[in-house]
């Protein structure tokens, strides 16, 4: 399955790490320097040129059975977290599901 970011951006479901408010977790010091980091390493990518509302963190190289039991340290440097301009909410309706496992 494929999740839908708004602005014909797909991802396949497999690859999200997590979907996140982007006004409710900023509030951490921890979210923000997380975010800085990111940006810095070149690893935010834009879905909108609007104000984006939540932020997706995916694994380019993550697949659904590769890493349900294990963890590939190695694997963080191609994480990338994608700035969208839906709702945390409104994705994961997209997504059918109520929670990523």
């Amino acid at each position: 399955m494929y999740l839908h970011l708004g602005q014909n951006i797909i991802i396949p479901e497999s690859s999200v790490i997590g979907v996140f408010d982007l006004d409710n977790t900023t509030c951490s010091h921890i979210t923000r320097k997380f975010l800085s980091d990111a940006e810095k390493a070149g690893r935010i990518i834009s879905v909108t040129d609007e104000l984006p509302r939540s932020f997706v963190i995916c694994d380019d190289q993550r697949t659904a059975k590769d890493n349900i039991k294990r963890v590939n340290i190695k694997k963080t440097t191609e994480m990338k977290v994608l700035l969208s301009q839906l709702s945390p909410q409104t994705l994961l309706k997209r997504t059918g599901t109520t929670r990523y496992e």
